[in-house]
């Protein structure tokens, strides 16, 4: 069973498939990369479900395949919220993670530990061949630390401490595949998701 995830992102793609096998085991995950000539539609929609759906719509439109899309980000209380859904290009073009979390470390210079606060969320539209739209939302809140820390993950994962992971002080990535996406915004609207993308594709055939 095939869908199209409308990303580039390797890690994410590998994300999603891992979540969504376990509901539907012979699912193939396309990413953009699979599709030549795709030309990924401008992000310019005020909040995280409307560039969702934006971009699943155009999977839909470019593959003819039932087409799934997350828009997430990063809400700093001390920043009013921002980065927001400006986050994959807070530091300007071309998008660039490290610089994105330089800027962020920056800006949070002088502000104190307790008022770091933050919280990633996730909205992931699911757009099918026919017109049937779904959109669910996820959400993980912890704080932002004074470093870059941790391999794993992406984005934003390398300055942000868990609620969950508060008490040892690790970062989403330095935790384990297994562990962020029990925790994580995006794996908590994917397990949610998920049965009904099961369900959809199996009533496909």
């Amino acid at each position: 069973m095939r869908i199209f995830l409308a990303s580039a992102n390797a890690k994410k793609i590998t994300e999603m498939q891992r979540i969504l096998a376990e509901h539907v085991p012979d699912i193939e995950v396309l990413g953009i990369n699979d599709v030549d000539g795709y030309v990924e539609p401008v992000e310019d929609q005020p909040t995280f479900e409307g560039n969702a759906l934006l971009k699943a719509r155009a999977g839909v439109a470019a593959t003819g395949l039932p087409s799934i899309a997350d828009d997430s980000g990063l809400c700093v209380d001390a920043l009013n919220g921002m980065p927001g859904v400006l986050s994959a290009r807070w530091s300007g073009q071309p998008k660039s993670d490290e610089r994105n979390n330089a800027l962020l470390l920056d800006q949070l210079h002088d502000v104190p530990d307790e008022r770091r606060s933050a919280y990633f969320t996730c909205a992931i539209a699911w757009v099918q061949p026919d017109g049937r739209e779904q959109v669910v939302e996820g959400r993980m809140d912890g704080r932002i630390i004074r470093e870059v820390r941790g391999s794993g993950g992406f984005g934003y994962d390398v300055v942000f401490v868990a609620v969950e992971h508060d008490a040892e002080g690790l970062t989403s990535a330095e935790l384990d595949p297994a562990e962020k996406d029990r925790i994580s915004h995006r794996g908590r609207a994917l397990r949610e998701l998920a049965p009904q993308v099961a369900a959809d594709l199996n009533a496909a055939g």
